[in-house]
């Protein structure tokens, strides 16, 4: 019955959604993603081929392409996942989609499936960028790691201004 008059949490966990090594978005060879214009966060080196949910929400975007998932936190957190970096000329090749865009996830929920043999074949650097895109709206307190492991590793806390 008190349910009803709770608030939703301001604060927010955000895993990794990949298995790899991570990096700070500054050192991102990409100058939009490394210049934070879409947003602060951080960066994977890919060395698994399953991405999943960093954390509990909804899938808001699937690029047409499947190089790139948006999922919106439940403290209204839009998190941008980047598979790779010129992935969009693949036009979804090496890439299968395992979720639809408006369902319900959890954190370590695989969303897309990546074959990395064949990006590796066509030269695609694996780097892969996790960007909060309204991040001006929100305190992010980004943790230290060398290596991460997909929906075990907590690299970012959330918490809204």
């Amino acid at each position: 019955m008190f349910k009803l008059f709770q608030k939703k949490s301001k604060n927010v966990d955000i895993y990794a959604p990949v298995t790899g090594g991570m990096m700070n978005l500054e050192n991102v060879p990409d100058k939009v993603f490394g210049s934070k214009m879409v947003g602060d966060g951080v960066a994977f080196e890919l060395e698994d081929d399953l991405v999943c949910a960093p954390c509990d929400g909804t899938i808001s975007f699937i690029a047409e392409t499947l190089h790139a998932v948006g999922i919106t936190a439940e403290n209204g957190a839009e998190i941008l996942i980047h598979i790779g970096l010129d992935t969009v000329n693949l036009n979804g090749q090496g890439f299968q989609k395992l979720v639809d865009q408006g369902a319900k996830v959890k954190k370590g929920t695989p969303i897309l499936r990546v074959d990395r043999g064949y990006l590796k074949e066509k030269n695609i650097i694996l780097t892969t960028p996790m960007v909060i895109t309204n991040s001006a709206e929100y305190d992010l307190n980004v943790l230290e790691n060398n290596e991460v492991v997909s929906g075990e590793t907590l690299v970012i806390s959330c918490s809204k201004k």
